[in-house]
């Protein structure tokens, strides 16, 4: 299995392969990690580590420590913007592949980097009907969404291999923190369809018992195949 060493980014979401994010970076340590990568003269060399915080603290809050979870994904920063005025960043991440967190190399003031390894990503028993029931979930819970007023569910185009559609689909719901990240666990996408499946029908149902849905964060958030 590949082994490599990547500057490790907490955050309070999962990111998921194919997933673009959006994040305002106050942070210092993360703002001079930021500034680092910026600064790496290849653009496809601007890769870094995002996990998914498991305990305390939002990036940007003073003393904040937080747990991670080991299992995340390697970004890459494809957009960087500095604000002069206070020093914070706008940058842009895009999803390649799942990572999982070894061992912590080095913790300075400025930087966090780890070895990381990368799970296979492998369909598993992923059959047409898996990814049918799948999409029938997937479809049933945007379509209750938008008749209870919550932000519309937008995926431009759904791809059809198993591995791809497992985190588009994981990537274009709202789920909680905990969830997405046993999604993003899977052992295969066969797995993760299936409990992706069971995971909408729950939502769905909660759905329709209620008035009112929570605000959702779609809005910075999106899956590309690129």
């Amino acid at each position: 299995m590949a082994t490599t060493t990547l500057p490790i980014f907490p955050l309070d979401t999962v990111l998921f392969p194919g997933m673009r994010l959006t994040v305002h970076v106050i942070e210092p340590r993360l703002r001079e990690m930021v500034r680092q990568l910026a600064e790496t003269p290849g653009p496809s060399d601007r890769q870094l580590g995002v996990v998914a915080i498991r305990e305390g603290y939002q990036i940007g809050r003073r003393y904040g420590r937080q747990s991670a979870h080991r299992v995340g994904c390697e970004a890459l920063m494809t957009e960087a913007k500095n604000r002069p005025d206070d020093g914070s960043w706008d940058i842009t991440l895009m999803g390649r592949r799942r990572m999982r967190v070894e061992e912590l190399v080095s913790k300075s003031r400025t930087n966090a980097v780890a070895t990381v390894t990368y799970p296979p990503d492998i369909e598993g028993p992923a059959g047409p009907e898996s990814v049918t029931v799948a999409l029938e979930a997937f479809e049933a819970y945007r379509n209750a969404v938008a008749e209870h007023g919550g932000s519309p569910v937008a995926i431009d185009e759904l791809p059809t291999e198993p591995i791809a559609l497992s985190y588009a689909l994981a990537t274009a719901t709202t789920l909680p923190l905990r969830e997405r990240q046993v999604l993003l666990e899977a052992p295969h996408a066969a797995a993760r369809l299936q409990r992706l499946t069971l995971m909408l029908r729950v939502e769905l149902a909660a759905i329709q018992a209620v008035a009112s849905l929570p605000a959702t964060r779609l809005a910075r958030t999106g899956w590309s195949p690129n």
